[in-house]
């Protein structure tokens, strides 16, 4: 949530940057959000000042009678009736002010820093990097949902009948190399630096809220209704939840947490090629990375962040590229973002598997994250989260961009953790 204090001090540069993301109606809402914090802060002026009338009055009453002034001492209490009665007035608009603030800018995304690009969506993000295109990708390679039937490692069948579609079964080594990549993932974190986190997978609306799902993305998330408990799309909700109305001192930070989770995702309006197979699931697994960290550290925190989840896919061999996200596909709450994707060769396409994110102060305002710094003043956090990495897409790539006459080979990497080096046939 953007402070009021960036909206007052900076409002032309806010509204350009809300632009830049395509919020509509972008100078018309600051306008409001500027006339609502006019409202609640006159009213609380004029309330102030009511109440030092009465409090002052309520003093004099006891010395008015003293004196024998009685007129006066009625007076001054029929003042204090009437101040009193213009006071609930005043608290009532003030809260209401107060609420229809909060309210509206819970609907306003964050602003895009100045390196992030001009442009409408996908197509008009910038790569910045390419890297494992010398890996020799097979011809006339078959889709991973084609070879999952052909080993027999992952069953969309089953899943529909259990559930329904997105709700893959896996089986024999395919359940073995999924399990392989998460513990991967999890010790290639430990070995940087991460703590790691077990959190829930159901989360309260607050937690929701405090990192921006809510109401951004509420048609997106399965909710409970009876518990009002929603069920997470990402480990980001938890973990950094866990950092809600908390003061953190400075010494502490960065804060390196990483976590394993099931998430889950509604995707409603999702169809046609692109969810085929393992490419769109409404459960899956991954690996989270979440920063706390200082605005002045933030930004070294980002870039060490994006070179971790580089070096996962250099050593598990995949082509891949990085994109810089541009105004119009950045998400609602990133100040600046990177994808990174996976080249599918029998896919012919390319595959997000993460996305990592800065925040700004964006979270920690909604979430009151905040440090006291060496001179004891108390600032808001900038939060950082990424995906390291998300494993349906990861795994399509590897058993696409991996298949031999032979079978599927394992990168040498994954085999400790698989216990395996090639997934053979077992179906005619």
């Amino acid at each position: 949530m953007l402070t009021i204090k960036q909206i007052t001090d900076n409002t032309a540069a806010v509204v350009r940057g809300l632009e830049k993301k395509h919020f509509d109606n972008a100078k018309e809402t600051i306008e409001q959000v500027l006339a609502l914090n006019n409202k609640r802060k006159s009213t609380q002026a004029q309330l102030d000042t009511n109440l030092a009338e009465v409090n002052t009055l309520s003093k004099s009453i006891g010395r008015l009678m003293k004196e024998g002034k009685g007129t006066e001492a009625e007076a001054a209490k029929a003042r204090v009736g009437e101040l009193k009665e213009t006071n609930k007035g005043l608290q009532a608009e003030m809260e209401q002010a107060a609420h229809d603030l909060q309210a509206l800018l819970y609907t306003i995304p964050n602003v895009p820093y100045e390196e992030v690009p001009e442009g409408n969506g996908a197509e008009d993000n910038v790569v910045v990097k390419m890297g494992g295109m010398e890996t020799p990708l097979p011809q006339n390679a078959l889709p991973h949902w084609e070879l999952a039937r052909k080993y027999d490692i992952i069953d969309f069948d089953l899943g529909v009948k259990i559930t329904g579609a997105g709700f893959p079964v896996y089986k024999g080594k395919g359940a073995r190399l999924q399990r392989a990549l998460i513990n991967f993932f999890l010790d290639e974190a430990r070995e940087a630096g991460y703590t790691e986190i077990m959190p829930p997978t159901v989360v309260n609306a607050a937690s929701g809220y405090g990192t921006g799902q809510l109401p951004d993305k509420e048609g997106q998330m399965y909710h409970c209704e009876q518990d009002d408990l929603y069920l997470i799309p990402t480990a980001e909700v938890p973990v950094t939840n866990l950092y809600r109305d908390v003061i953190l001192e400075e010494k502490q930070l960065p804060i390196k947490n990483c976590a394993y989770t099931e998430c889950f995702r509604r995707e409603a309006g999702s169809y046609g090629k692109d969810v085929r197979g393992l490419n769109r699931l409404h459960e899956f697994s991954k690996v989270e990375l979440v920063r706390i960290d200082t605005p002045q550290h933030s930004r070294q925190s980002h870039q060490e962040m994006l070179e971790h989840v580089e070096s996962l896919l250099v050593k598990l061999e995949l082509p891949y590229r990085i994109l810089r996200l541009c105004g119009g596909d950045i998400s609602f709450t990133a100040a600046i973002c990177y994808d990174f994707e996976v080249y599918s060769e029998a896919q012919k396409r390319w595959l997000e598997v993460s996305s990592v994110s800065n925040f700004d102060t964006y979270q920690a305002n909604r979430l009151k994250c905040r440090y006291r710094t060496a001179d004891k003043k108390t600032e808001l956090c900038h939060t950082l989260n990424g995906s390291a990495l998300a494993l349906p897409r990861i795994v399509a790539a590897l058993l696409e961009n991996n298949q031999t006459p032979e079978g599927i080979r394992i990168p040498k990497v994954l085999v400790p953790y698989c216990g395996f080096d090639m997934i053979e046939c077992s179906v005619g």
